[in-house]
């Protein structure tokens, strides 16, 4: 290695151990420091620098404390709004007629007991765009008398302003998964300042938000992903991190490849340093081994509709990725896995 380059290395191992102390001092990094960080390069030694010191400031942040996020999407049909990586896209004719289904109480119900007894803390019920709000209001309450736990139960719906929201909260709704998407508004069909009102109305509320920097694909740029995870703690987020676009054929982005999992592992790293003591917990979704030694704290298990596959699982989990999986991933990653967010 010539002289230059090596001078260039140590500057950028010296520039992660500052970036790792001043997250540990409590200090916020800055735009500018999160896509230095992004533009390391995901193969290299300095981007696993980067990831110890993700995992270093895991520890500090979550004690160890590693949780699962169980998601069922309740409505298999297709959606008018046509994102550009979504299967359920109307216009992507992935969703046949034939086959499109709402799935019943008693199946929602049998799906989050299953979660439930798996020490799955955060439930979320995942619709369609024009999904009926009040439906789902109703189902919570059937939910929590069918089914005792400590978890939590959350909602991944279409807009709604602040009188709804806490309207939502009032029916047993603790949480909302929403997020400003990467290209929002571009690759969507969604106006961005319509996203950020229902983003500002969870705020607003008694309504805790879950707003991963998502779907994170090749072509998007250090600069984009930095805005929109600036953008989740902004909204006081009590759980960031990163989801990869999963490219689905059929759908117009379904041709340009998956990120590595290096580079996924690369951003959790840096969403769990961005968020320092003010974002209790980071998720990687799809869950990786490297990802969670890189500092991501909490997995998805998926069942239901799938909006990053063609397919509907009424029961089965998504790529075969369930609960049991996840903690032994978890472990080898030297966390504990934990059903609330106090010990058992």
């Amino acid at each position: 290695m010539k002289g230059n380059e090596m001078q260039e290395k140590e500057e950028l191992f010296a520039f992660i151990e500052r970036a790792e102390r001043n997250v540990l001092e409590g200090k916020e990094l800055e735009r500018a420091e999160l896509i230095r960080l992004l533009a390391i390069d995901p193969d290299s030694e300095a981007c696993d620098r980067l990831g110890q010191a993700g995992r270093r400031v895991a520890s500090r942040v979550t004690g160890d404390r590693a949780y699962l996020w169980g998601a069922m999407g309740v409505d298999y049909k297709a959606c008018p709004m046509n994102c550009d990586f979504c299967s359920l896209g109307e216009a992507w004719g992935i969703v046949e007629p034939d086959h499109e289904r709402d799935f019943s109480e008693t199946e929602i119900i049998e799906n989050v007991r299953d979660y439930a007894e798996n020490k799955v803390r955060w439930i979320v019920l995942r619709t369609t765009e024009f999904y009926s709000l009040e439906v789902l209001s109703e189902l919570i309450g059937k939910i929590r008398r069918a089914v005792p736990g400590r978890y939590e139960i959350g909602l991944n719906v279409g807009e709604f302003d602040l009188e709804k929201a806490n309207a939502l909260y009032r029916a047993g709704v603790d949480f909302v998964y929403h997020s400003l998407r990467l290209r929002e508004g571009r690759d969507t069909r969604f106006r961005p300042d319509e996203r950020l009102k229902t983003l500002r109305a969870v705020k607003d509320s008694p309504l805790k938000l879950v707003f991963l920097v998502e779907p994170i694909g090749i072509e998007h740029s250090n600069e984009e992903i930095a805005d929109i995870c600036l953008c989740a703690i902004e909204h006081q987020a009590i759980v960031t991190g990163g989801m990869a676009r999963v490219p689905v054929p059929g759908t117009p982005l379904g041709v340009h490849p998956q990120i590595t999992e290096n580079r996924l592992a690369q951003i959790i790293a840096v969403t769990r340093l961005a968020g320092g003591s003010r974002v209790p917990d980071i998720c990687v979704h799809p869950a990786t081994p490297k990802a969670m030694c890189f500092g991501a704290n909490v997995a998805v298990v998926e069942t239901g509709s799938i909006p990053r596959d063609s397919c509907c699982l009424p029961k089965e989990k998504w790529n075969q990725f369930d609960a049991q999986t996840a903690g032994e991933w978890f472990e080898q990653a030297g966390y504990t896995l934990y059903a609330g967010p106090e010990m058992q």
